[in-house]
């Protein structure tokens, strides 16, 4: 398969694409005569790897662990459950932090007129010491 083929069948933009061989995130493809990559399974199952774990919050690098923990025969699912767990863990306490935040900003524009005069509410809790 070419790039065009697996950015369709994937859904990733070729530019992904070649980031993520530039980065070893995916196996290097092999190449034509003409120099033109060609992909195979092994990379179209990667890349669905890759774009699904990012999807799911995992960084590149972490995308990268990933990949090769699928190559991996003598891999402990643990090992991945862990990282996984890892994850989640990581992303409940982003989901905590933008409710605080959610709060303090609902707090702020229930507390501001919004008219037209310079006093602002809003301008005070932010300057105030």
């Amino acid at each position: 398969m070419n790039i065009g083929a697996i950015s369709q069948i994937t859904g990733l933009s070729t530019k992904s694409i070649r980031l993520y061989e530039e980065k070893g995130i995916i196996t290097a493809p092999l190449r034509s005569d003409a120099g033109y990559r060609e992909y195979s399974n092994q990379h179209l199952q990667e890349l669905n790897l890759v774009s699904r774990a990012k999807n799911a919050g995992f960084s590149l690098a972490e995308c990268r662990d990933l990949v090769d923990l699928a190559h991996n025969p003598n891999r402990k699912s643990s090992e991945v459950k862990q990282r996984t767990q890892d994850k989640l863990t990581e992303i409940k306490l982003k989901i905590q932090h933008l409710q605080e935040i959610e709060h303090q900003l609902s707090q702020w524009v229930s507390s501001c007129p919004g008219d037209g005069n310079s006093h602002c509410p809003i301008i005070e809790d932010l300057t105030k010491s």
